[in-house]
């Protein structure tokens, strides 16, 4: 059994956890996290900006780490070629393609079509929510490439926070990075990115759900437009 557990860390565990590890940098708190846990933590990715950039650095701690992809089966193209991508460039790592448990048009049989545009949250629940829940039984801890610069909902990320959606500790070891260090290490190592980046999409979603943003906006200010919601529901 894990030293660290979320059945058995109180609120106070979690402040000196943070305590302890605030001096550190981004590779060292993923070095403590493989220490920790080993191959019971996971890395959900989403293949934006910030996952290529998780993606390296994981590799340089933990060659065969376990990286989950939530495929909704209505990503842009540019995503699933990005993916392909990054499994050739990082051979090593476990690249998971979790799917949910309904086809399309299963959800469009039992729920009627395009789901997304009259009830997005049931869609992410199915989609996304569940397929996370499914991904992470058995696992200690998730890795996630949370920034407290993308939103006001993301501003009190911590490295090691607790996560009573999943039952489960979640680790965001890129919390003091901008999007401006996340380019700067993406260019610098010349690291594949989604080429819809360039085309006005700082968050990068499911296709029906992501709109470009003006240049200086929120950055999520493109998913779900002009519904009110901000998250799928992964990091409520």
């Amino acid at each position: 059994m894990h030293r660290l557990s979320y059945e058995r860390l109180t609120e106070n565990d979690y402040a000196q956890l943070n305590e302890q590890l605030s001096g550190k940098d981004t590779l060292d708190i993923l070095k403590w996290a493989y220490q920790e846990f080993g191959d019971d933590l996971v890395y959900a990715c989403s293949f934006g900006a910030e996952g290529i950039v998780l993606i390296d650095l994981i590799s340089k701690v933990r060659k065969n780490a376990r990286i989950v992809f939530l495929d909704t089966n209505v990503h842009f193209k540019e995503t699933y070629e990005l993916i392909a991508r990054m499994k050739e460039k990082y051979p090593e790592l476990t690249i998971e393609m979790k799917q949910p448990e309904l086809t399309l048009a299963q959800q469009a049989a039992e729920y009627g079509d395009e789901l997304w545009k009259r009830e997005p949250n049931s869609c992410c629940n199915l989609r996304k929510i569940q397929p996370l829940h499914a991904a992470l039984s058995g696992a200690a801890a998730w890795l996630s490439g949370l920034r407290r610069e993308q939103s006001p909902t993301r501003a009190n990320t911590q490295y090691v926070n607790q996560d009573d959606k999943f039952k489960s500790i979640k680790i965001c070891p890129l919390i003091h990075w901008t999007w401006e260090d996340v380019w700067n290490y993406i260019r610098f190592y010349n690291l594949p990115y989604n080429p819809l980046h360039d085309q006005g999409y700082p968050s990068i979603g499911c296709e029906y759900c992501t709109q470009p943003v003006e240049e200086g906006s929120d950055s999520r200010a493109g998913r779900w437009a002009g519904t009110g919601k901000t998250e799928c529901g992964l990091h409520l």
